[in-house]
Order: structure tokens, then C-alpha cells, then sequence
């Protein structure tokens, strides 16, 4: 199936490691150009180098209010282009409501929430008929994660917000989709996992309640995001997709 993505530019936030890469991996290896986003200058170089000439790395902080703008521009500068956008950023730190401190909960808004809302508002207002904007929820959307009190309290207002979104630029013909990861194999998820006594009893045990009796990997999140930004899913906007291997067991 040709998913339409040859030449087609997108932008990927949090894309040096975990689910961003992943995301990034995928839509060059099936023609596009990506520009990817990193806090981490000589990292976001690195990794951008590892998925060669069809992507360019641009080290920036979603919390940074002139981010948006500035990887719009890098993407056109680039590649001359802009399709889309795929929105990115890693997880607050773990924690209980008594434990979370304002200047964590301050920084996690500004970084995961606030960072994401303009990144999607600038992306909206540049992107033509057929444009897409992508954001890495959580299946916390659902259902709270024990231990990520932080995320469970920002991650169902971005999918509240995405929604919106979908229903404000669907008549100009720009898509607006979430991705609801559960337990995919990356090193957020084993640091997690690691807070446990004993971490492989923990997995063993999550591993269990999944229909599908694995985590996912990494690659199989990326080519579900690639799909998904990409033209073969026209008619898709407005949907939260759960990535988790069946654990959602709500319709």
C-alpha cells in the first residue's frame, strides 16, 4: 500500500529518542522529509544524521514560545514544504498528587500542554487542504496511569483540545489525530517499569492484561503514526487511536 508520503515535509518534536523517533524513522523510510526537534543540540544533530538526507534536526524546547514558528520556517527553508506536524514530548516525572510540586506541574504545562497548543495553532494557520496535525497522547486519555499523577491531569485536556481542534480546520481540509500509547517498549516505559521492586515481575504482570500478552515496539508505534499523518488517511481527523496491543478493553 503507498501511503502517499514521497516528498511530503513534516515536523516531529521529541524526535532524538522513544516515540518521536520512532515516528520520524518511519515517514523517512517511506519518502518523506522530516525536520525533528530535540532540547539536546549535538543529540538532535546525531540523530537526524542517523535517518540521512531526508531529515534535518533543529534543537529546540516545545516550552520555548517561538519554537512553533521557527520549525515551520526550518521546514520550508529545508525541504519547501510543510504538511504536517506531529507533536511529541516526553512524559512529566512519576509521581503521586502529594508528591507533585507547583514548579513541576508549572514546567510540565508549559512544556507539554502550552508547548503543544502552539505548536499546533502556528501549524494551523500555515497548513493548506490535505495538512495534518498529529500529537503522542497516552492512554492515560482514558484511563489514569498510577505514579504519573502530572500526566494523567494534562494529557486528557490536550485530547479535549485536539478534538476541538479537529472540528475548527476540518472545512479547510486539514486533519487533526491523536495516538493513545500504552506499554510500548522504549526507555520511558522500562524507567517506569524500573520504579518497581522487582521490574520484571512488573512487566510479566502489565504483559498479562494485555490481549496481545507483549508490549509494543517501537516500530510498530511508528508506522501506525505514519499512517495515520500520512495521505492514505484522509478521512481520518478528530480520532484518539489507542496504540496498546488491545489493553483498552472500552469501546
Amino acid at each position: 500500500m503507498d501511503l502517499g508520503l514521497k516528498d511530503r515535509v513534516y515536523v516531529v518534536t521529541g524526535a532524538t529518542r522513544g516515540l518521536g523517533n520512532a515516528a520520524a524513522r518511519e515517514l523517512v523510510a517511506d519518502g518523506a522529509k522530516v525536520v525533528l526537534t530535540g532540547r539536546d543540540e549535538k543529540r538532535t544533530a546525531e540523530a537526524a544524521a542517523e535517518l540521512g538526507p531526508n531529515a534535518v534536526g533543529v534543537a529546540v524546547d516545545n516550552a520555548d514560545p517561538a519554537a512553533a514558528a521557527r520549525l515551520i520556517a526550518a521546514a520550508r527553508e529545508a525541504f519547501g514544504g510543510f504538511d504536517g506536524v506531529l507533536v511529541s514530548v516526553g512524559g512529566p516525572p512519576p509521581g503521586f498528587a502529594a508528591d507533585s510540586t507547583d514548579e513541576q506541574w508549572q514546567a510540565a504545562f508549559e512544556s507539554v500542554f502550552l508547548g503543544a497548543v502552539r505548536l499546533a495553532r502556528a501549524a494551523a494557520a500555515a497548513l493548506e487542504a490535505g495538512g495534518v496535525i498529529g500529537f503522542v497522547l497516552s492512554a492515560s486519555v482514558h484511563e489514569p496511569i498510577p505514579g504519573l499523577t502530572i500526566s494523567n491531569g494534562l494529557r486528557p485536556g490536550l485530547a479535549g483540545f485536539a478534538k476541538s481542534l479537529a472540528d475548527e480546520v476540518g472545512p479547510r481540509g486539514i486533519r487533526v489525530v491523536g495516538l493513545l500509547p500504552s506499554r510500548i517498549d522504549t526507555d520511558r516505559v522500562r524507567e517506569l517499569d524500573a520504579l518497581s521492586a522487582d521490574p520484571a515481575a512488573t512487566r510479566a504482570a502489565i504483559e498479562s492484561r494485555i490481549p496481545l500478552r507483549r508490549y509494543g515496539t517501537p516500530e510498530e508505534f511508528g508506522r501506525t503514526a505514519a499512517f495515520l499523518l500520512s495521505p492514505a488517511a484522509s478521512y481520518l481527523t478528530g480520532v484518539m487511536l489507542p496504540v496498546d496491543g488491545g489493553m483498552r478493553h472500552g469501546f
